[in-house]
């Protein structure tokens, strides 16, 4: 996908809370917004370089997103809004090989009480619901999720499992918001409850992918698989 609002760079300089951060563009300090409630801890760092979006509708109150920022060299996107569109543009163009049988892709479908973020279908009437996770946390070439405790993750999980009981496929894709990555594995440290549950899945049924993705300012699409660790 590409970003069609206007890119700029700018420097940081604070994150008071989950919602919004500080930044320096052309030495003026500005409030923006953060689109990601996780942690990023490792890539706001004071002094770096992040990437901001600008908002089109004139009436919010920032006026940008803070949708990247530079680890040393490497560009990780932190946009939340991100991983379902690459994975559905993903989907369009049959790029994820093992779910090119289903052509008929819907987003955010319910399944009993619960929904998920695509719902994919053939003309044989077969089903695949699929839920996407975005990632952000990268070590060494070595990439977890969470980067903070998620039971409605979790939950996500145990919900993938019964559609498996009824002879529907299901899967969860752990979309890595960066380029170059060699791993993947659950955060056990950050979420034991998590890792556990992401394992249980995968023994009954539930396919388990990980994807990293070619990332530009103002780009991001998904590049190739990753070997997942559990």
């Amino acid at each position: 996908m590409i970003y069609n609002n206007n890119i700029i760079t700018a420097e940081f300089i604070k994150r008071p809370n989950r919602f919004v951060a500080y930044v320096k563009i052309n030495d003026k300090e500005e409030i923006v917004h953060v689109p990601n409630t996780g942690r990023c801890r490792e890539i706001l760092t004071v002094g770096s370089t992040v990437v901001l979006s600008e908002g089109k509708n004139k009436d919010r109150k920032t006026k940008y997103d803070l949708i990247a920022g530079y680890k040393d060299s490497m560009l990780i996107n932190i946009d939340s809004q991100v991983p379902n569109a690459v994975v559905e543009e993903a989907l369009k163009n049959r790029k994820i090989r093992t779910l090119m049988k289903y052509p008929i892709i819907q987003r955010e479908k319910f399944f009993g009480n619960s929904r998920f973020d695509f719902k994919l279908s053939n003309g044989a009437g077969e089903e695949y619901y699929l839920e996407v996770k975005g990632v952000t946390l990268e070590n060494e070439g070595h990439c977890m999720f969470p980067d903070a405790p998620t039971d409605r993750g979790r939950k996500h999980l145990l919900e993938l499992v019964e559609v498996c009981k009824t002879g529907r496929g299901a899967g969860v894709l752990f979309l890595i918001q960066l380029k170059s990555a060699k791993t993947f594995s659950p955060h056990r440290d950050m979420d034991k409850d998590f890792a556990e549950a992401l394992r249980f899945a995968k023994e009954n049924g539930v396919d388990v992918w990980a994807y990293d993705c070619n990332v530009g300012e103002n780009f991001i699409e998904l590049n190739k698989k990753v070997k997942v660790i559990f």
